[in-house]
């Protein structure tokens, strides 16, 4: 029968040997479930704040929008492997709390940024945003992306531009019809076409022509083959 007491020290509730024992299970949750939902965790070193700086620290993440949290490297690590996060073991080296920001991205890495240009102490190692593991330099590159609210204005700019395109073109269309309707009608001699087609002509009454006085020789000569008894003096 085996000692128990041997196998509570090598495995966790989860039965996995080399796990975290099971009153660390819940801090590795913790972690796994902020990395899984934040938009950006960036990783720091705190070696030599004092811990009144770090508390100014994270009053002033709060206050952009993020959280200030100081776990163990392993518990971490933990997390990260639960996750599939590769490459992110080599950041976590040395005392290392972790800024998360859960919307406002680079309004939480610009407060990391001007605090540690004035507490040089304050190093960012790096972060991790969905399962892209960053350097320091993409970290702190965060802080240069326009603020959220910025970033709404562009994007709704973006979306009214062609809507407004199209209203200019609506618009247009009777404008340039009337344009070149106005254009008909001068090149066709003025306003009058305007009125519709030309009126008809009016008919013009012709008086009889008159009849063609009948030659005296046709007379006689008719007279004469009319009346069969004038045989003519």
């Amino acid at each position: 029968m085996s000692d128990p007491s041997v196998a509570e020290a090598g495995t966790d509730h989860r039965g996995r040997s080399g796990d975290p024992r099971a009153d660390k299970v819940a801090v590795v949750d913790e972690v796994r479930e902020k990395l899984a939902t934040a938009g950006a965790a960036i990783l720091t070193e705190y070696r030599g704040l004092k811990v009144s700086e770090l508390e100014g620290l994270r009053r002033t993440l709060t206050t952009a929008g993020g959280e200030y949290k100081v776990y163990k490297n392993t518990l971490v690590r933990f997390a990260t492997r639960e996750l599939g996060i590769e490459g992110l073991d080599a950041l976590l080296e040395g005392p290392t709390a972790i800024a998360f920001a859960d919307t406002d991205v680079p309004a939480v890495a610009k407060a990391l940024r001007d605090f540690s240009r004035a507490n040089p102490l304050l190093v960012v190692k790096g972060g991790v945003m969905g399962s892209t593991v960053l350097s320091a330099g993409d970290a702190s590159a965060l802080a240069d992306i326009p603020p959220r609210e910025v970033l709404l204005a562009r994007l709704a700019g973006l979306i009214a531009a062609p809507l407004q395109q199209f209203a200019g073109i609506l618009q247009a269309v009777p404008r340039n019809f009337a344009y070149g309707l106005k254009a008909l009608i001068e090149a066709q001699g003025g306003a009058e076409v305007a009125a519709g087609p030309p009126a008809a002509e009016p008919e013009v009454e012709t008086e009889p022509t008159p009849a063609t006085p009948a030659d005296p020789a046709d007379t006689a000569d008719s007279t004469d083959e009319a009346d069969p008894t004038n045989e003519g003096a």
